[in-house]
């Protein structure tokens, strides 16, 4: 039993989202890591041990708390019935929003470092953000299972 190719495409989106947003922030931890001031272990905490902290709780408070699972799985089913990730339109706009938050994120991102304002602050909100996207990626195979669902994204021979 196969899928139909717009849950397919959709499902990819998901995780290219995820992926895209996962390698932005990689690349403003790295650009981080020459600018930061302080021990590499203080700066590695700052951009990653913190963080990871937000990106866990945004991503598992969603899918371990019933109601905000519910609300969140039901974005993610109407998000795939108005079409995201499913089109050429779409998914260019999707895989231009990536880039878009990536010279975001940069530039945030060097100008605080520049500024030596940087603290968990930064770093922690989009890693919040990447875990929420996460948690929407893994709420895309759980829709798989619901029946109603299903029969929906499932290809009649």
């Amino acid at each position: 039993m196969a899928f139909i190719p717009a849950w397919r495409n959709f499902k990819r989106m998901q995780d290219f989202t995820v992926a895209a947003a996962a390698l932005v922030y990689a690349a403003a931890v790295v650009n981080a890591m020459d600018q930061l001031p302080g021990s590499d272990a203080a700066v590695l905490r700052w951009t990653l041990l913190w963080p990871a902290a937000y990106a866990g709780f945004s991503l598992g408070v969603p899918l371990l708390v019933t109601p905000l699972k519910n609300w969140l799985a039901k974005y993610v089913w109407l998000s795939f019935k108005a079409g995201f990730g499913q089109t050429v339109g779409s998914v260019l706009g999707g895989m231009i929003l990536p880039l878009g938050f990536g010279v975001f994120v940069w530039w945030q991102a060097s100008h605080e470092v520049a500024s030596g304002r940087v603290g968990v602050n930064v770093f922690a909100c989009y890693a919040a953000g990447i875990g929420i996207l996460a948690a929407q990626a893994i709420l895309v195979r759980a829709l798989e299972r619901v029946p109603d669902i299903r029969k929906q994204i499932v290809e009649v021979d």
